[in-house]
This record gives C-alpha cells, structure tokens and sequence, in this order.
C-alpha cells in the first residue's frame, strides 16, 4: 500500500503548492517556480531516455516477426546511424546529421502528410454531404473559404470580405469554445490527479 500512498500524497502536496504558487506574488513563490521548473526539465530528460529504450525494445521484438522484420531493421539502423552521425560529426550547420535531416527526414515527412491528404478529402466528402441543416451550413462555408483562398476568388466582390468574417467570428468563436473546453477538461483531470481519484499513472 506504501508503494501506492506515498506518490499520491507527493502529488497532492506538490500539486497543492503549485497551484498555490501560482496566485503568490512573492520571490519565494517565484524562486519555488523556478526549481520545479529545472527538475521537470530533468524529469523530461529521464523520460526521453525511457522513450528511446521502449522504442528500441518496441521494434526488437519486431525483429522476430518476419512481416514486420525490415520495417524495424530499418528503423533500428537509423536510429543507430543518426545516433552515431550527431555524436562524431556534431549537429551544427553544413554537417551530415543536418544534411541527413533536411535531405532525408524532411522529404520522408512531406510524404506522410501529402498521403495523409487522401484521407482528409476522403472524410471531407463523407463529412460535407448536404443531408442536415448542419451539413449543408458546413459544405456552404467550406466552399467560399475554398473558394476564396485562391487567386480567382480574389477579384470576386464580396468574396474577400466573407472570409475575412467567417475566420473573425464564427471560426473564432468555435476555436475560443474548443479551447475553453480542453481548459475545463485540463483543469477537471489535474484535480483528479492530485486528489488521487485518477490513478492510472500509478499503473492500475
């Protein structure tokens, strides 16, 4: 039960004080704000070394799996190479690993999100079929916003100024409502966490 009380009563603490912290203007406040500040970043760095040995753990038991085989070869080779590329030439401007990066990782990137546009038009159609009220406002805006992106569209009276609308205020006010819901949902799991009512991290 130890292993269980004693994280969820640091949580509490520690998620009791920076929250506190947070409405304190005193340099002692700002001063704790400032070391919890260095010890996440050290925390950060832990877990990208947990990361990168789960990731090569992950494809090591692919290894074994002969469908998927050469795509963890693959992917366990470039690790290794740019690994050891960063640690002997350096990352500074003109070397291989920047060379690699923006000659290699970019185009490889640029292709995943080109392939992934198929999908977007795919669910765009599926998404933008005029049978509700809803569907046809949705298919309406998203033709003159189309529309209005392109160079013909802008010597259409009207068009420009439509765009212009659309993006101020109801584009805005959709984006405001979704950011005050993933606030109201960030703020509702922190509490979960501190009071130990969520406890999924502690791995149950």
């Amino acid at each position: 039960m130890l292993q269980k009380k004693i994280p969820l009563a640091i949580v509490l603490v520690f998620g009791i004080i920076s929250a506190i912290q947070y409405f304190v203007p005193h340099p002692l406040s700002q001063e704790y704000y400032d070391t919890m500040l260095k010890w996440m970043i050290g925390v950060g760095s832990m877990a990208v070394f947990l990361a990168l040995v789960s990731f090569l753990r992950h494809h090591y038991v692919r290894l074994k799996v002969k469908e998927h085989a050469p795509y963890s070869a693959v992917a366990i080779l470039s690790f290794l190479f740019m690994t050891l590329v960063g640690f002997i030439g350096g990352m500074g401007p003109g070397s291989i690993f920047q060379k690699m990066f923006y000659y290699v990782q970019a185009p490889l990137q640029a292709t995943m999100f080109s392939l992934l546009s198929y999908y977007m038009a795919s669910a765009s159609y599926r998404a933008f079929r005029a049978k509700s009220f809803e569907a046809t406002l949705l298919l309406i805006t998203a033709f003159l916003v189309m529309f209005s992106v392109t160079t013909f569209g802008n010597y259409v009276p009207g068009i420009p100024k439509t765009l212009e609308w659309i993006m101020a205020v109801p584009n805005m006010a959709s984006k405001r409502g979704i950011a005050i819901g993933v606030s109201l949902g960030s703020i509702a799991t922190s509490l979960k966490i501190i009071f130990g009512i969520e406890r999924n991290w502690l791995g149950g």
